[in-house]
């Protein structure tokens, strides 16, 4: 079961740190198959290849920041992988241009303006439409423990918002954003879409923005719940376990058993826990909806997974970064502490470090099971990979 990654980054001035609408120059030196624009001229979406393996996926994601951070380099500009930049102007975004993204400043005006945030979308195979339906409903209730995973944001235009995930609230305010209902067949969910197309709410498939959806052109199912990551190895362990997590799912689906018990009411209150929280308090446990602390229910999750990790041979590489996400805290946790003992410029400074793949330890280093997974050499593969989306 192959993987791929989409994954958004911020254009800052390298000296303020300050978000900056430089999309286009950036992406004139660099190519079209796996770098595009956004919604905004502050943001550039890279595309990952399409791999087997969470060594491939790993690597393709360090070169392709280290292609991107050249680029921007080259202008006097970085990048940084973060649901929100620091130190963001208080004015609204400016728009790329393309007769879609000005109907969307159009008619969604500040909601719109304001989406100047970065999120990292996984990509899963799955046979068909009727299955990925059905699995997308499975999946649901573990999905907010992946953003808790993810959360990067803390801070909004300057001000620290007192979430992990200030990105998820701004992204909820979108019509078709959170949790996704439960559907018989991809039929329903078609017809569903169809009818908010019809109803004026959003202009095409493409603006559903469900926390995990079909993909709109791939045959793939789609997470999308989550914060862009500073850490490639971040990355490297939401897709880990959402891979197991459909793996799980489709082998539920084999038996014929109930995909789910159809009582997905509390899911937008479970990511809202995760966003306000991220691994530094608490979740709310999909085994019993109870609030629970972060480590217990990320162990609950790998204790599930461990067969579907085990299948992939992810199980080590994913437990090691599990572990070393809950020691070292949550990005967001990491941002705050360096604005405490320093200011936002060197938090932002550290962002567009972790970005790079350095590593700016607060403490002494932890042996070396829980720091960096222990990825198998050249497991990249040769020649040109099929790129996510072409």
């Amino acid at each position: 079961m192959r993987i791929g990654v989409e994954e958004e980054f911020h254009i800052l001035e390298l000296e303020s740190g300050m978000l900056v609408p430089r999309a286009d120059a950036v992406l004139r030196r660099l190519p079209g198959r796996t770098f595009t624009t956004e919604l905004h001229q502050s943001t550039v979406e890279s595309n990952s290849g399409v791999h087997a393996s969470l060594t491939g996926l790993y690597t393709d994601l360090v070169r392709t920041r280290q292609r991107l951070d050249a680029a921007a380099s080259s202008l006097g500009l970085a990048v940084a992988a973060a649901g929100t930049a620091p130190l963001a102007p208080a004015a609204s975004g400016h728009p790329t241009g393309g007769a879609r993204y000005r109907h969307m400043v159009e008619e969604y005006r500040q909601v719109a303006d304001e989406q100047l945030i970065c999120g990292a979308q996984v990509h899963v195979d799955i046979p068909d439409r009727d299955t990925a339906v059905e699995v997308m409903c499975a999946v649901s209730p573990w999905l907010p423990v992946l953003l808790a995973l993810s959360a990067s944001s803390p801070f909004w235009q300057g001000a620290d918002t007192g979430y992990a995930s200030w990105r998820t609230l701004l992204w909820q305010r979108w019509p078709t954003a959170g949790p996704v209902g439960c559907f018989t067949d991809a039929a329903a969910y078609d017809a569903a879409v169809d009818d908010l197309v019809r109803a004026g709410v959003i202009s095409d498939p493409g603006m559903i923005y469900y926390d995990v959806r079909p993909s709109a052109h791939l045959p793939t199912l789609e997470l999308r719940i989550c914060d862009a990551c500073p850490r490639a190895e971040t990355v490297v362990l939401v897709a880990g376990l959402f891979r197991a997590l459909v793996t799980d799912a489709l082998e539920l689906h084999a038996t014929g058993a109930a995909m789910c018990d159809g009582r997905h009411e509390w899911l937008r209150g479970a990511s809202w826990r995760a966003a306000r929280s991220g691994l530094e308090g608490s979740l709310v446990d999909p085994r019993t909806h109870r609030e629970a602390p972060a480590a217990d229910v990320v162990h609950g999750l790998l204790a599930r997974l461990r067969p579907a990790l085990e299948a992939h041979g992810d199980w080590e590489t994913v437990r090691d970064l599990a572990e070393a996400a809950l020691a070292d805290g949550s990005a967001a946790e990491r941002i705050r502490r360096k604005a405490r003992e320093e200011d936002l410029l060197a938090c932002t400074d550290l962002l567009i470090a972790e970005t790079r793949g350095e590593r700016r330890p607060r403490r002494p280093a932890p042996v070396a099971r829980t720091e960096v997974p222990r990825f198998a050499a050249g497991a990249a593969g040769s020649g040109a990979p099929e790129v996510l989306g072409s």
